[in-house]
């Protein structure tokens, strides 16, 4: 019974095949956070002026 399975280690060209195949499974780029930490800080910006405001008057 001969062996059918073919390591693609052992033979050169299909290893490079491998190895310079372009990857089907790469991540979708994350949108950026910017706007995100941007709101935040807007948010806790008018949240201070109106707790100053209500100590100060």
């Amino acid at each position: 019974m001969s062996d059918e399975y073919v390591d693609p280690s052992g033979n050169t060209e299909q290893f490079r095949a491998f190895v310079h195949a372009p990857e089907s499974a790469t991540p979708a780029p994350t949108a950026s956070r910017l706007p995100l930490i941007v709101g935040a800080a807007v948010v806790a910006a008018v949240l201070v002026a109106v707790a100053a405001w209500l100590a100060l008057s």
